[in-house]
């Protein structure tokens, strides 16, 4: 194989359209353009434009808001905790933490704090230091003989300046 008999397969490409270059092009004289007005220049910005009727996105009603104040909870399966484990990654001995399942890769950000949930089993006893629980990994950690520590959310920049 030589560098300069490398072609595209074909139909991978296609020649860009050679517009104004003669009427005998198809298109030639508008560019396919047809004939003034604002859709034939260049810049047009008409999409949501209805002709001069109450435009859809403005007849719907607005529902619901964003709650700024909202707490973003990261969700961390008992099942995960589980795999991670087994690979090595979370030491049971230690307090499973926000910053322990950082280190282990379980979790790419704290956010506001971790939230425990039920999917999956349990097998090792460990301690959990989280902002929440759900009642069924509550349930799971107790039956594998470990303690789940209930901690307070964590303080963004914004709750502080308030």
């Amino acid at each position: 194989m030589k560098l300069n008999t490398i072609r595209e397969n074909d139909g991978a490409t296609r020649n860009s359209k050679r517009v104004g270059r003669g009427v005998g092009s198809g298109r030639g004289k508008t560019s396919g353009s047809g004939h003034k007005g604002q859709k034939a220049r260049s810049g047009v910005s008409i999409n949501g434009f209805e002709g001069g009727q109450m435009p859809i996105h403005r007849r719907l009603p607005k529902r619901g808001f964003n709650n700024i104040f909202r707490k973003n909870y990261v969700e961390v399966n008992l099942g995960r905790l589980q795999v991670a484990i087994d690979a090595g990654k979370l030491d049971a001995s230690k307090p499973v933490d926000a910053a322990a399942l950082l280190g282990a890769g379980v979790i790419t950000k704290t956010r506001d704090g971790i939230r425990v949930l039920g999917n999956g089993v349990l097998k090792t006893k460990i301690e959990i230091h989280a902002v929440g629980a759900s009642k069924a990994a509550a349930a799971g950690v107790e039956a594998a003989g470990g303690s789940l520590v209930l901690t307070a959310p964590v303080e963004t920049q914004a709750e502080s300046d308030a």
